[in-house]
């Protein structure tokens, strides 16, 4: 039985696509090329300067963009979540309905960045710089966590991370 078990498993797993992360893929951002809908995963991005990069709809879940910076991005509708955005950098860039679940923004910088129904259940913005984005609300920013030292439009707040 355990043995049919394994194989029927083996063989529903052997069907699905591969969502490892795509080398190509992740060289042609770091060169500052358009990669809309890219696999992403895990890439690393920490450290380079990617001016109006295009990662729309693409899947940076686990990417570390740590120190990056990233003006004028277009993330709109990207997988960011479990993403390492610690100090970067991210003015005017665009994240509309981006999936920033359990992302780590610490201490980075998001001026004129637009945040409409952007997911940031879980996210930490201890530090991040959101003082003056776009499209955030209470309702997103209950879902995550920051600090004291949390720069938030006037009227917002963010729960202390635990």
């Amino acid at each position: 039985m355990l043995k049919q078990i394994a194989v029927a498993i083996a063989l529903a797993t052997a069907a699905l696509p591969a969502l490892a992360q795509n080398a190509e893929e992740i060289a042609r951002v770091q060169d500052n090329l358009p990669c809309e809908g890219c696999n992403l995963f895990q890439a690393d991005l920490s450290f380079r300067d990617l001016p109006g990069a295009n990662v729309a709809n693409s899947r940076l879940r686990q990417a570390d963009l740590s120190l990056a910076t990233m003006n004028e991005a277009d993330f709109h509708n990207a997988n960011l979540s479990i993403a390492n955005m610690f100090g970067g950098r991210f003015t005017s860039a665009n994240f509309q309905r981006a999936n920033l679940e359990r992302a780590v923004m610490v201490g980075a910088y998001f001026g004129s960045a637009d945040f409409t129904d952007a997911t940031l259940t879980g996210a930490n913005l201890s530090g991040a710089d959101l003082k003056t984005t776009r499209g955030l609300t209470q309702a997103q920013l209950d879902t995550a966590c920051g600090d004291e030292t949390t720069q938030l439009p006037t009227g917002l707040s963010v729960p202390r991370c635990q």
